[in-house]
């Protein structure tokens, strides 16, 4: 198995993706907006990507927030509010925000379960900090850790509820960042103890099955790298700070926050301790300069994966309907 989770160029196959997946074998794939036409394309495509692989659980990620990150979209899906509007119901009645989140959340993964999509890029543990880029803006749970957490972990409960795992994101916290890293490299050059705010979530939530890097430096632990490609804050923050122990993915490698080629940005996220490497774009020449680039998935970062999509068939306990999650969610968001 090659340690990559690949995208893909539409909402089919195609022949030469066929045999390329097949040969090197990645960790998984990830679908975006280009891959999604309707429920039945959108489980013949995932129904093609296990038959490649063999695994019927091989993971299947999809950024499926709500609010403006949402790969699937009405008029075939309903669409879902951000995490904002939790945040609001949480100044008002913190348990019924937490509530509202889970239903949400449980709603999702049985959406996405229906279609052959098992992990969601979701929830957002990044705190919100005010003057900061609008690139996580809306999309935050919150300014104020603890909330952070409580909604994240609601989020989780229930995708798993739903058959879906989620993913911790952007681990150490991209909240103070004043650039958007799909465009440029954000620098956040504060403190030790201010980064304390932004580790809190992820401190809380660091039995998370599976964690996305940002592509960010921290000059305070690492001036030369971005936290993807650090090893420094992969050993020393992320795993002994945070405690993480699930499988940790780097962001998408495609983002302008990363320069040289692909090879090197594959080759560089796992050698800093990532156990797999995000390339998006469905590119197939940048694909393969990725899969020449890095070696076979270590053993540990296997048993990650393995542990992680196991939390599916342990979680999937939701008895209620789709739309019986969707009116309590309304019903509970109403109150603010």
């Amino acid at each position: 198995m090659t340690p990559l989770i690949l995208g893909l160029s539409g909402p089919a196959l195609t022949a030469d993706e066929r045999a390329f997946f097949a040969e090197v074998q990645p960790a998984g794939f990830i679908l975006f907006r280009r891959n999604v036409v309707d429920r039945d394309q959108v489980r013949a495509l995932t129904d093609a990507l296990r038959a490649v692989s063999g695994r019927d659980d091989v993971p299947i990620l999809i950024d499926q927030e709500g609010g403006r990150v949402a790969r699937m979209q009405p008029p075939e899906w309903p669409a879902f509010p951000a995490g904002a509007a939790f945040d609001t119901l949480y100044d008002v009645a913190p348990m019924s925000a937490i509530e509202a989140i889970r239903a949400q959340a449980t709603a999702l993964g049985l959406m996405l379960r229906e279609v052959g999509v098992n992990v969601d890029c979701l929830p957002l543990l990044d705190v919100r900090q005010p003057g900061a880029h609008d690139i996580i803006g809306d999309r935050a749970l919150g300014t104020e850790p603890l909330r952070v957490a409580a909604l994240g972990r609601a989020t989780i409960e229930g995708l798993r509820a739903g058959g879906v795992v989620g993913v911790v994101k952007h681990v150490p916290g991209h909240g103070r960042a004043m650039a958007d890293s799909h465009l440029e490299l954000p620098v956040v050059d504060v403190s030790a103890e201010e980064l304390e705010t932004d580790l809190a979530p992820f401190i809380r939530l660091h039995d998370a099955p599976m964690a996305m890097t940002a592509h960010v430096v921290y000059p305070i632990w690492d001036p030369a790298q971005c936290a993807s490609l650090s090893a420094k804050i992969i050993a020393g923050i992320i795993r002994k700070r945070i405690g993480f122990d699930g499988l940790l993915m780097s962001d998408d490698l495609g983002m302008h926050a990363l320069n040289g080629d692909f090879g090197d940005r594959a080759f560089g996220v796992i050698a800093a301790g990532c156990d797999v490497a995000l390339h998006c774009s469905g590119d197939m020449g940048e694909m393969i300069a990725c899969a020449d680039a890095v070696p076979t998935i270590t053993a540990e970062a296997r048993i990650r994966l393995d542990r992680a999509m196991a939390t599916i068939a342990a979680g999937a306990t939701t008895g209620d309907t789709f739309a019986a999650l969707i009116e309590k969610r309304d019903q509970l968001l109403a109150l603010a």
